[in-house]
């Protein structure tokens, strides 16, 4: 038994781990479609295992990259280098929330649907933009650990990180500075470590992840509105292009790019998790040879307040409520939904059922009828795994555009050392 064992376990491990994952999709779909419900009952515990690993890698991961990366770059550089990940988040939001409007325009989706009036929907209070910025700084360094906030997270790194470089240029204790990094250094390297462990076991979690949400789905309610699934995904597709067309602007190598987000995408759209696929978007940016102090701060930022697919979801669900009820948009409507879409896809980072909270504030705020809300969360998971897909991606392309207008060149020159063979 062992003698046929270890052959099969060595050529999944030598196997790249896109291929692995693309077969997991792939043989997701196919089993969810075949077995049904019942199906996703008994693979359950397989994708909960995944998140569960993703999610106990995610502090460690983060805390120990940017400490190191703060202490690998220069302190004066990261003023600059924030305001530039704010800017690029923030247009982009915004260039994703016309291309949503622009595409379910051309389309139309929702004409000659109803609307049960009957329906309704519970949805959380909009926290708002000034207590997502307060809830940066934690008042409980423990608390925030606990409960996996990244923007608490991100905010502890970056301060003990500071603090560290300024004590390793003390006169008077700069060896216990030195000595202080080579832990972290150490740590950080552990963690990679554990990280490449985890990686072996993404594509199982991976297929058990998808055919639980295809089962579950079924083809009934794809087909009752497919035709909003169709234009979404359409627009996501135009949004990519955009990507691409902005990283040949700025120089990014886009076949070196994609062999490495391509694993981080699938991921995300299979578990719809911006911050559980943040250790693989980390290790594609390691990968790419992107600095630390770079990637360490943009894209746990990134999975927290950079929604492009969220916000692509406003816009055409915006459109399809308005054709739903017989009153298509106007210019001035489809002006406030950019703005106000753009200012809610911050506002709502970290909160549970973001996606809802964003659609519904927005609908509010446009005059459209909240029972639409309750309509589209039979497609939640549907245009939440393309959605998600969009937002990691975007966290890595604005890294890497980042990186190049900084004069950091990208290639896989850090293949070597990645996590990805580090549990070989």
């Amino acid at each position: 038994m062992t003698s046929l064992v270890t052959p099969l376990w060595r050529g999944y491990r030598d196997s790249s781990l896109i291929m692995r994952v693309t077969i997991a999709l792939v043989l997701g779909v196919v089993v969810g479609l075949v077995g049904g419900p019942g199906v996703a009952e008994v693979l359950s515990p397989l994708g909960d295992l995944l998140m569960r690993l993703l999610k106990f890698i995610i502090l460690p991961i983060v805390l120990f990259t940017l400490i190191v990366g703060v202490n690998q770059g220069k302190a004066g550089s990261l003023g600059r280098l924030g305001r530039k990940v704010f800017l690029f988040y923030l247009a982009t939001s915004a260039l994703a929330i016309g291309v949503g409007l622009l595409v379910a325009t051309l389309f139309s989706p929702g004409e000659g649907m109803t609307l049960d009036s009957e329906a309704s929907m519970s949805v959380p209070d909009n926290p708002g933009i000034l207590q997502v910025v307060l809830g940066i700084v934690p008042d409980n360094i423990v608390a925030a650990f606990a409960g996996q906030d990244l923007l608490g997270i991100l905010f502890t790194a970056l301060v003990f990180g500071l603090a560290l470089a300024r004590l390793r240029r003390s006169e008077s204790q700069g060896a216990l500075g030195e000595r202080l990094y080579g832990m972290f250094e150490a740590l950080n390297a552990v963690t990679l470590k554990v990280m490449g462990g985890i990686l072996h076991y993404v594509p199982v979690g991976v297929f058990a992840i998808v055919a639980g949400t295809v089962a579950n789905q079924g083809v009934d309610t794809l087909l009752s509105l497919g035709d909003m699934v169709a234009v979404l995904y359409v627009a996501l597709g135009v949004h990519l292009l955009v990507y691409i067309g902005l990283m040949r602007l700025f120089g990014v190598p886009l076949l070196a790019f994609f062999r490495e987000a391509r694993t981080p995408m699938a991921t995300a759209f299979a578990t719809q998790s911006s911050s559980g696929t943040l250790p693989l978007t980390l290790d594609a940016a390691q990968r790419l040879g992107l600095p630390r102090s770079l990637y360490g701060f943009s894209l746990p930022l990134g999975a927290t307040l950079n929604m492009d697919g969220a916000a692509i979801r406003i816009a055409i669900s915006a459109v399809f409520a308005a054709n739903v009820v017989g009153a298509p948009l106007d210019w001035t409507s489809m002006l406030q939904i950019v703005v106000v879409g753009t200012l809610i896809s911050v506002g709502t980072a970290g909160v549970p059922g973001a996606g809802i909270v964003m659609i519904a504030t927005v609908f509010t705020q446009v005059g459209l009828p909240i029972e639409a809300v309750a309509l589209l969360t039979a497609i939640d998971a549907l245009v939440g795994m393309g959605c998600t897909a969009l937002n990691v991606t975007g966290d890595l392309v604005g890294t890497s555009i980042i990186g190049r207008s900084e004069g950091e060149r990208i290639d896989t020159a850090g293949a070597e050392t990645s996590p990805s063979h580090a549990g070989d």
